[in-house]
């Protein structure tokens, strides 16, 4: 459901969300809201819990003050055995947050498949697994939000190459692939750096960048996924395979921008994909 502001909806003093025909409504918040709010949706998702999501204008004042320019630029390399290897040498371990929480989603799936069609036993089992794959799903979007939000403060320029993650999800690594979210998170750092004034790069799915040396600049060729180390037949360097790729993202990505040139404003924000906003507005800068 969504209010406007002509549905008389407010926030009283007290915290709580005051709907029309319903009343008010205890609210746990997750931030304080910087500015009054134009609307507001009410959510209900699959495990049964109900989210307010509020419509507000962005100040561009504030944003540059909570994330001021800066002269770094970073690679990307995302993969399975690591979620992100970056270019200065720094390695982010995958969390596997669905891996770890396979053995009690199993145990879940099953109780719910023994139960009675259309049973008062059936729907608690049912949102029994529903709340067991929204914890999962929480905790991998509380990941990207920190790991996208620290690489924006810390850089001005972002590289990060394009997978192919539909045909990906159709081998045997399926389950890894989802498990990691790569799409998610891109899509974090899109609208972050259009909201922060960053530039964020994406490389070409076919870039060579694991084939290529980051030292020399020589095609070594193709590798199977089990060479985690090389050795330039050039210049004689020893290469990580992550590693290297995260360099060679980031030359590609430095190239781009020296050609466009960087992006210095924010511009307009876009709502994030799993979240409500507001249709028939004026484009302004708002942030869901």
């Amino acid at each position: 459901m969504r209010f406007t502001a002509n549905a008389r909806w407010s926030i009283t003093g007290s915290g709580r969300l005051n709907l029309p025909k319903i009343g008010a409504m205890k609210v746990k918040w997750s931030r304080n809201l910087p500015t009054a709010p134009s609307s507001v949706t009410v959510i209900k998702d699959a495990a049964g819990r109900y989210f307010a999501s509020f419509v507000i204008d962005t100040d561009p004042a504030t944003d540059a003050h909570r994330m001021p320019d800066s002269d770094q630029m970073v690679g990307i390399d995302l993969g399975l055995t690591h979620f992100a290897v970056l270019s200065d040498g720094r390695v982010i371990d995958s969390p596997r947050f669905l891996r770890r929480a396979e053995k009690k989603l199993k145990k879940a799936q099953r109780e719910l498949s023994r139960k009675q069609k259309a049973s008062k036993n059936r729907e608690k089992a049912r949102l029994k697994v529903a709340r067991a794959h929204a914890k999962v799903a929480d905790a991998r979007r509380e990941f990207h939000h920190q790991l996208s939000t620290r690489l924006i403060r810390e850089n001005q320029a972002i590289g990060v190459q394009d997978l192919a993650v539909k045909a990906l999800a159709r081998t045997r690594l399926a389950k890894s692939v989802h498990d990691a979210g790569w799409a998610q998170f891109v899509a974090m750092l899109e609208y972050k750096a259009v909201r922060y004034g960053r530039t964020l790069v994406n490389i070409g799915r076919f870039e060579p960048t694991s084939q290529t040396c980051s030292a020399c600049g020589i095609k070594g060729g193709p590798k199977p996924l089990r060479i985690r180390e090389w050795t330039c037949p050039a210049c004689g360097t020893v290469h990580d395979r992550d590693h290297n790729a995260a360099k060679n993202v980031k030359t590609a990505a430095g190239l781009a921008v020296a050609a466009c040139g960087a992006q210095v404003g924010p511009g307009l924000v876009p709502a994030q994909r799993d979240e409500a906003g507001s249709h028939g507005f004026p484009p302004e800068p708002r942030a869901a």
